[in-house]
């Protein structure tokens, strides 16, 4: 059920799914939904902590092997295309508070700072300022592929070019650190 929503939320936009949506789609009336989920509220949550799960396993995946600008970049590319290809559900993720520590939402949110983190690890960078580090790196992964998602970026210059120029400036500013 929470898959299919994640399906429709990419296809329509998260702001347009609505529970007759899905249950249209899954086949069942929709009262039937609530058998699943709770409310409209409840399949959104269990959308992001799908999505969050999604990236963690893109990023992680992505960058495993890797150290320094090489996982960085693993790691962005990795972030900005599972944006670009899952807009809704990754719409889901934004805003959203965990209820508590054993929360899908946590546990998912969690993963995807630990690839980030692994990232960071090949950086000298100070156990004070890795949350700091973690801030700028989800900004400029997550500023970009909304941007870009949202057709955001309407001038001449290559996207792809300057999406290496984001990274590139992202490397130097940390091996800086």
């Amino acid at each position: 059920m929470v898959a299919a929503g994640a399906a429709l939320a990419d296809e329509v936009g998260l702001t347009n799914l609505t529970m007759g949506m899905l249950a249209e789609r899954v086949g069942v009336r929709t009262p039937s939904l609530y058998k699943h989920v709770s409310s409209q509220e409840d399949l959104t949550r269990r959308i992001a902590a799908l999505a969050l799960g999604e990236a963690a396993d893109a990023v992680g995946g992505a960058v495993r092997g890797y150290t320094g600008r090489d996982a960085l970049a693993a790691a962005a590319q990795a972030f900005r295309a599972f944006v670009l290809e899952h807009t809704g559900r990754y719409a889901a993720t934004i805003g959203v508070e965990p209820s508590g520590p054993d929360d899908p939402l946590a546990t998912e949110g969690e993963r995807l700072l630990g690839a980030f983190t692994a990232v960071l690890r090949g950086y000298e960078i100070a156990e004070p300022d890795v949350d700091h580090a973690l801030r700028l790196l989800r900004s400029l992964c997550h500023g970009f592929a909304t941007l870009q998602a949202g057709n955001g970026f309407q001038w001449s210059a290559d996207v792809d070019e300057s999406f290496e120029w984001l990274i590139t400036f992202a490397d130097r500013g940390l091996r800086a650190m």
